[in-house]
């Protein structure tokens, strides 16, 4: 019986490897929109973080999804992140 494999991801604050699921991604897609991908699978660009208040808070302060994704982030995008939880 084959065992299933489980997809890990990096978040982008902390730099722990996480089961996929376990995290919120961001995207930004080839016209330049950034949104929260609730699907884990639309195209473009994306950054995970994990599903942690102080992780988004820190994110926010540094501004570390800014510079991953190469692009202005609104707080409207973290606000809605930290619905997510």
């Amino acid at each position: 019986m084959k065992v299933k494999k489980i997809p890990m991801r990096t978040c982008v604050v902390t730099h722990e490897k996480c089961e996929k699921r376990e995290l919120l991604r961001v995207v930004k897609n080839n016209l330049g929109e950034v949104f929260v991908d609730d699907t884990l699978k639309a195209n473009g660009r994306g950054a995970y973080l994990k599903k942690d208040r102080d992780v988004i808070e820190k994110a926010r302060a540094s501004k570390v999804l800014e510079h991953h994704l190469e692009t202005q982030i609104d707080d409207k995008i973290y606000d809605e992140l930290l619905t997510k939880i």
